[in-house]
């Protein structure tokens, strides 16, 4: 494969339709065996050149800014349910405008925005938190006792607000299906006896159902007992990671080679801060084509990026073949979050974006230059 990047620049992220499909049609088998409704987030997978493929399956986005409101209803169109932690004055008419569904995160939210929304005929929910803690990285984990995203129980009376349609909860990042049975479980625990009187139930990302070894069956069955339970309740799922897990690499290219304190070093041309945040962030280890662990095979390295920051380092790896200048590394899975977090910290190149169509040509979509970094600073 990597003969075949020959044509690409470098950096770049690059796609594989094949597997972008695999991932849909796994997400088409559940939605229809469950009845339950599959739309895409957006602060997962906003990579809008794939959404002619993306639309033949799902339905619409979710969105969680006007600009990715916009986004979604120019370049994806049909259902946008919108959530974010607070709104503003400024922005909430034009969302109003493009919305099918928006969630609010709090009741003063709701006091403030909700007769809008309802003279709009925007079906209305709330966030709720169901305090059910299924992520590790408390980073990552929306549902701590103390979180800012979602209204506990004990806010909400026995009935809700009137003109609401819907709750919303997110609780989950990269978590199986047992995972998925135990928020259901939450949810009826504690908002139960609202959910007679919504038309609809989101409940949110975080379900890798992509993943290698997920328990789909087990999805299955937990949403179509749920259904049973609930009649004429409409349950959505907002994956972003799950549709694009693991169905493309960012490729990058060995700039130089050097030795500092008996660690031998590739700096390559891109940036754990500015192209692989969670690098740092999570912190986490992406994996490497071809490569182990430090010592694991004959000729180690600690790959770092690009920028001036002193801890722009993605990790420490070991190959079959020493590294050369010039040569090519690719990182695994990187469609999804990745790209969407980038940025052009220290003006290190944008990486390009390309997809690899199922006929095996390769479409350079698009390449970033100058004029992208000046835009983004005044």
């Amino acid at each position: 494969m990597i003969d075949a990047l020959a044509q690409l620049p470098s950096p770049c992220y690059l796609l594989e339709e094949v597997r972008l499909k695999q991932n849909l049609e796994l997400i088409d088998l559940v939605a229809k065996e469950s009845g339950c409704r599959f739309i895409l987030a957006l602060k997962g997978f906003a990579m809008w050149s794939a959404f002619p493929v993306v639309r033949g399956y799902l339905d619409g986005c979710s969105a969680s800014s006007l600009n990715e409101a916009r986004l979604a209803r120019t370049r994806f169109g049909g259902h946008l349910h919108v959530y974010a932690p607070a709104y503003t004055e400024e922005e909430f008419a034009d969302l109003l405008a493009i919305s099918d569904r928006i969630s609010f995160n709090s009741l003063s939210q709701w006091s403030r925005f909700g007769e809008r929304t309802l003279a709009a005929n925007v079906s209305a929910g709330l966030r709720v938190n169901p305090l059910v803690n299924e992520v590790e990285t408390d980073l990552y984990n929306p549902c701590g006792a103390q979180s800012r995203l979602g209204i506990p129980a004990e806010e909400l009376d026995e009935a809700l607000p009137e003109g609401v349609e819907g709750l919303h909860v997110h609780a989950l990042c990269e978590c199986g299906a047992d995972s998925t049975e135990r928020l259901i479980e939450a949810v009826e625990a504690r908002f139960g006896h609202l959910l007679g009187s919504l038309r609809w139930l989101n409940l949110g990302g975080g379900h890798l159902l992509t993943r290698k070894g997920y328990d789909v069956p087990r999805l299955i069955r937990v949403l179509n007992e749920f259904g049973q339970r609930h009649p004429g309740l409409e349950l959505v799922l907002e994956p972003g990671a799950a549709i694009a897990w693991d169905t493309g690499v960012l490729v990058s290219r060995v700039l130089d080679l050097i030795e500092r304190g008996g660690i031998r070093i590739a700096i390559l041309d891109i940036s754990a801060t500015a192209h692989m945040p969670d690098v740092l962030e999570m912190p986490y280890r992406p994996e490497v084509r071809e490569a182990g662990k430090p010592g694991e095979k004959a000729h180690s390295y600690r790959l770092a990026g690009l920028s001036c920051l002193a801890g722009d380092v993605i990790g420490d790896y070991s190959f079959d073949q020493p590294l050369v200048v010039g040569g090519k590394v690719l990182f695994e899975d990187m469609m999804h979050y990745t790209m969407v977090k980038t940025t052009m910290f220290n003006g290190v190149p944008h990486p390009a974006i390309a997809i690899r169509l199922q006929d095996g040509r390769i479409n350079l979509v698009r390449r970033f230059d100058y004029r992208d970094y000046e835009g983004r600073l005044s």
